[in-house]
């Protein structure tokens, strides 16, 4: 059974999309992960937005792994471990274009899908069940306001320690309406809500409310 979870970033995706596999026992798959390593792939190859032949040999020697440590996903591209570096503001400020071209999309599409092949997996993303798994038997689609998506946002940084790579929550909050704009306008697969998908509000709700809400939704005959 494939699970999509899909929405904006501030609306709690990832951290709900991981409870809800592990109240499931299914796999978890932060598919932005594959698109944040891409691009920092690129940063670290000094390679521009615009050289597409540069981008085709990457995207010919790229290899994204996941690796379960502890109980933690860590992720790799070819033997490198990059679970901390992919989300720098740097990348974060580059992932929108990066995950706008065409051919970096279609790779990564055929990477999730082969992840997806014959397991019980909650995918976490934006166009999982629009595009990637259109056929998923359980979508969600995630909102929630733009103010709050702001403070959760600061909230994950000061628990990271990174805010003094000098955000606010003004600066937070352009941040976010801007990555909006980039991933709801791409003409490939953008943001969206599926025509089946669930939509829920996760503004005045707790993590553990949401997640609980979700698996409310899930009729015991989906589930196999």
């Amino acid at each position: 059974m494939i699970i999509t979870i899909d929405g904006p970033s501030g609306t709690g995706k990832s951290t709900v999309a991981r409870k809800v596999a592990e109240r499931l026992g299914f796999a978890f798959f932060d598919t932005g992960a594959m698109y944040r390593a891409v691009a920092l792939s690129m940063r670290d190859k000094q390679i521009s937005i615009d050289d597409q032949k540069a981008i085709e040999e990457l995207l010919d020697h790229f290899v994204f792994r996941i690796l379960d440590e502890k109980g933690k996903k860590r992720y790799y591209v070819g033997d490198e471990e990059v679970t901390e570096k992919i989300r720098t503001r740097e990348v974060t400020a580059s992932v929108s274009a990066v995950a706008a071209l065409p051919i970096v999309r279609k790779k990564i599409w055929g990477i999730q899908r082969r992840f997806g092949e014959g397991v019980n997996a909650v995918f976490e993303g934006r166009d999982m069940g629009s595009t990637v798994f259109p056929r998923a038997e359980f979508k969600i689609f995630l909102t929630a306001r733009s103010e709050v998506r702001a403070e959760r946002r600061l909230k994950e940084f000061q628990e990271k320690n990174m805010l003094d790579l000098g955000f606010s929550r003004d600066e937070m909050l352009k941040e976010i309406i801007a990555r909006d704009e980039a991933d709801s306008t791409r003409s490939l697969s953008p943001l969206k809500k599926a025509e089946d998908a669930i939509e829920v509000d996760t503004s005045d709700l707790t993590e553990e409310e949401v997640v609980d809400k979700i698996l409310s939704l899930i009729k015991p005959s989906q589930l196999r």
